[in-house]
């Protein structure tokens, strides 16, 4: 039995190897035939059914003609898909440009996410991104923020693409996420004001999380991510837990880390206001944040 943990890795190491055949114009029956493999050998590796050893990863790479610095980073990967468990660390092994994460956000049919400090990035606007990637990163130069910024825009623009469709977005906010301002508290505002608008999109639910909510189950759990994939062919993937933090970001798909996350957002779920609450609520923290400007 391949007890190798969070099959993450694998998985998304075998949809960027994929991704760099086709790039290259190769076929599977091309490939195996310059790596002296089976056919078979090379879906088990694209489909992330199997753990990959860093040096066939680097062979697939070069066959496609990929350069040094994908090659270092999917060996990175490769390494990643025998550990048991995967923390992925933001350091040198995995350059930062790879966003494993995001290729995942892409891949998904649906995205559940409790957020309990910020608005999360699919939905926030420009003013109030740049304000949070300036804090986080005080250091850091303009251009590389406007950088930042600028993969963030990118990755809202799943939630109004046509093919494939648009991934369902169930967002529960934590009502402390309204009420902490921004230094420009007009850019706050219009946060607030983009929620209800965007909130009213067929594929977009916008809930919040009242702070009078007595304790319950899994209120500890902190933010987190779940994302739901397509059911509807051959190898379906499991829903995928996601939590990041300063340091790196972890990633659960075991059936029992999946079904206490399920728990948890049932318990979130029967405690959040409904849709029209929520844009009531929202609304009406919006008006006192401009009374207050």
């Amino acid at each position: 039995m391949d007890d190798a943990g969070s099959t993450v890795p694998r998985r998304q190491l075998g949809r960027y190897l994929r991704e760099l055949r086709e790039n290259a114009y190769v076929t599977v029956t091309a490939a195996a035939k310059e790596l002296e493999w089976s056919a078979p050998r090379i879906w088990r590796y694209e489909t992330g059914q199997v753990s990959m050893h860093p040096n066939d990863v680097e062979a697939m790479c070069r066959v496609y003609g990929a350069s040094a610095e994908t090659i270092e980073t999917m060996r990175s990967l490769a390494r990643e898909t025998k550990a048991h468990g995967w923390w992925h660390s933001y350091g040198e092994a995995v350059k930062d440009w790879f966003k494993l994460y995001v290729g995942l956000e892409a891949a998904a049919t649906k995205i559940r996410k409790y957020e309990v400090n910020l608005i999360p990035g699919l939905l926030q606007t420009v003013p109030y991104m740049t304000e949070v990637i300036a804090t986080d990163h005080p250091t850091m130069g303009p251009v590389e923020r406007r950088d930042r910024a600028e993969v963030r825009l990118r990755r809202q623009r799943l939630l109004v693409r046509m093919v494939p469709r648009a991934p369902q977005l169930d967002v529960i906010l934590a009502e402390a996420v309204l009420r902490r301002p921004l230094c420009d508290r007009a850019a706050m505002v219009e946060q607030l004001d983009h929620l209800v608008t965007i909130g009213e999109q067929p594929n977009v639910r916008i809930r919040v999380l009242p702070t009078t909510v007595p304790l319950f189950r899994g209120l500890s759990a902190g933010t987190f991510t779940m994302l739901d994939f397509p059911i509807d062919v051959r190898e379906p993937e499991p829903t995928t837990i996601y939590m990041d933090g300063p340091c790196g970001a972890v990633y659960l798909d075991r059936s029992h880390e999946i079904e206490t996350y399920e728990q948890i957002w049932r318990s979130l779920d029967e405690r959040a206001l409904d849709h029209n609450e929520s844009r009531e609520l929202i609304a009406a923290t919006a008006k006192e944040m401009n009374h207050g400007a």
